[in-house]
């Protein structure tokens, strides 16, 4: 069981060179965590490859074809630390960055956030309106504080 207060998170890979270091991607977990007034968590972050998501993405969402980020949170205890899994594709990540514009160091912060809140419990609606959901302008704004804080470190 986590120590009171601390936040655990590990990065692992599954045969892919996403691009980011692994610090850069539990750094992001825990600014979302603390945003979000967490002390304690157990959370897994593996990339995998785009086969191993879409079979994921079958089995336990039943959808077809490969996705960008599945987040599994656990039941918490009162008290407890709240666990979850966050499956990310990294081939996925780096198609979405191309169509919109942006880094793929900043599309996997962004999927970390996502799959952190999703993890807490926050949804948001399908298709267009997603864009405008409350879940979707606190993970922009968590990502921008996010990649605030790694443009400092780099300076």
């Amino acid at each position: 069981m986590a120590p009171l207060h601390a936040l655990v998170v590990a990065v692992s890979r599954q045969g892919v060179r996403p691009g980011i270091a692994d610090s850069r991607l539990e750094e992001a977990a825990r600014i979302a965590l603390r945003a979000e007034r967490v002390h304690r968590a157990l959370i897994s972050i593996t990339l995998v490859t785009s086969p191993r998501i879409a079979a994921l993405n079958e089995k336990h969402l039943n959808h077809r074809g490969p996705t960008d980020v599945i987040s599994f949170g656990f039941s918490r205890e009162r008290g407890g630390p709240l666990v979850a899994d966050i499956y990310i594709a990294p081939a996925v990540a780096r198609a979405n960055a191309r169509r919109l514009g942006v880094e793929i160091r900043e599309e996997l912060v962004r999927l970390v956030v996502h799959g952190v809140l999703h993890a807490l419990g926050h949804n948001h609606p399908e298709g267009e309106a997603r864009f405008r959901s409350p879940m979707w302008l606190r993970q922009e704004a968590l990502v921008k504080r996010a990649m605030r804080r790694a443009a400092r470190r780099a300076a």
